[in-house]
C-alpha cells in the first residue's frame, strides 16, 4: 500500500510540473483488459479478465516512452481440467502517435516481463514478454481522453519447457489522463 501511495504521490508532482508547460507531457491510461493466451504447440488456451495501466512520459507531439502494467485473472485452460490462471505483465518501450483531429492513434512497441500462475499445470513462472500493437484515443478535452480500443500481440515465454511460447492477443478500453 505504502509503494501505492508513493506512486500516485510522484504522478500528482509530475502533472503539476508538466502542466505548467504548454502541451501535455504525462499521459496516464487506467482500464479493462481481455487477454487471450495459447501455449504453442499443446492446444492449451485461456480468457484471463482484468486490468492494464500505463504512464507515459512525452518529450514530444508524436513520442512517448511508455511504461505499463497488466494482471489477468480467471478463465480456465482448455485442457487443464478447470485451472484457474493469472498472468501479471510489466512492460516498456516507445509510442508512436499521429493526430487526427479528436481522434489520436497510436502504435507502439514494449518488452519487459510477465509473471504467470495457476492451480498446478504450470506452477509459476516468470520470464520475458514482449507487445506490440495499437490503438485509438478520443480526445474529449486537451487533458481528458476515452482509449476506445487498444489491441496488442503479445508474446510471453513462461515455462522452461520445449513448448515455452504462448501467443498472446489482448485488448483494452479506459480512460486517457494528460498533464
Amino acid at each position: 500500500m505504502k509503494r501505492w501511495a508513493l506512486l500516485c504521490g510522484v504522478l500528482l508532482l509530475s502533472a503539476a510540473a508538466a502542466s505548467a508547460q504548454g502541451t501535455p507531457k504525462l499521459e496516464v491510461f487506467g482500464g479493462y483488459s481481455y487477454f487471450h493466451t495459447s501455449l504453442s504447440g499443446t492446444g492449451v488456451t485461456a480468457n484471463l479478465n482484468g486490468g492494464s495501466a500505463s504512464a507515459s512520459f512525452d518529450p514530444n507531439s508524436w513520442l512517448g516512452l511508455v511504461g505499463e502494467f497488466g494482471g489477468y485473472y480467471g478463465g480456465k485452460y482448455s485442457t487443464g481440467g478447470g485451472i484457474n490462471g493469472e498472468v501479471y505483465t510489466y512492460l516498456f518501450g516507445p509510442k508512436a502517435r499521429f493526430h487526427a483531429g479528436r481522434f489520436t492513434p497510436f502504435v507502439q512497441t514494449l518488452v519487459g516481463g510477465a509473471h504467470a500462475s495457476s492451480g498446478s499445470a504450470f506452477a509459476s513462472s516468470n520470464a520475458f514478454a514482449m507487445a506490440s500493437g495499437g490503438g485509438v484515443d478520443l480526445n474529449a478535452t486537451a487533458h481528458l481522453g476515452v482509449r476506445l480500443v487498444q489491441a496488442d500481440y503479445l508474446i510471453t515465454m513462461l515455462n522452461d519447457g520445449a513448448n515455452s511460447r504462448q501467443n498472446n492477443f489482448r485488448i483494452s478500453a479506459g480512460v486517457v489522463f494528460r498533464w
